[in-house]
């Protein structure tokens, strides 16, 4: 593949994936408002500060790829909807904790995915510190997908 077609790739990857965080930005006291477990609250508060370090590097990226067209995200817009109906619909407390649970784990998956794709993409244009950053993000989206098993399960088994 040409280089500069790649480098555009990325570019516009990364517009998609900077309108992803705003999205995860705006949802963020939405589903902290909803959340009643502490131990769950105490959760997204973590992933909240780790999204605002994931949205800082995400903007580092996209400084380095050079200008995109501005992207929107509709994966994450669909699965803010989803995640809204999920809580909106839960007859109990424990029942809207865990599925706030499984659609953070959603949306893990997608950064995950995202976050892997941008940092072999960035690692063959020569963007080693974007590669890096994206990497660390991949990274850390896996251990949060780890604590978020590891916290349903403590919910289950209270239940």
């Amino acid at each position: 593949m040409n280089e500069n077609n790649l480098k555009k790739l990325v570019a516009q990857g990364l517009s998609a994936m900077q309108a992803g965080s705003d999205i995860a930005a705006k949802a963020t006291d939405e589903i902290n408002n909803d959340a009643r477990h502490p131990a769950l609250r105490s959760a997204l508060e973590e992933g909240n500060r780790t999204s605002r370090q994931w949205a800082d590097r995400i903007r580092r990226a996209a400084e380095q790829a050079g200008p995109a067209e501005q992207q929107g995200n509709p994966v994450l817009e669909a699965h803010y909807e989803v995640s809204q109906k999920i809580r909106q619909a839960a007859p109990d407390d424990a029942s809207r904790d865990l599925g706030i649970i499984a659609s953070g784990q959603l949306a893990l998956h997608y950064w995950i995915a995202s976050f892997g794709t941008m940092a072999n993409y960035c690692r063959q244009t020569g963007m080693d510190d974007a590669a890096r950053d994206m990497k660390a993000c991949a990274d850390e989206a896996k251990q949060a997908d780890e604590k978020h098993n590891q916290l349903a399960e403590q919910l289950l088994s209270e239940a």
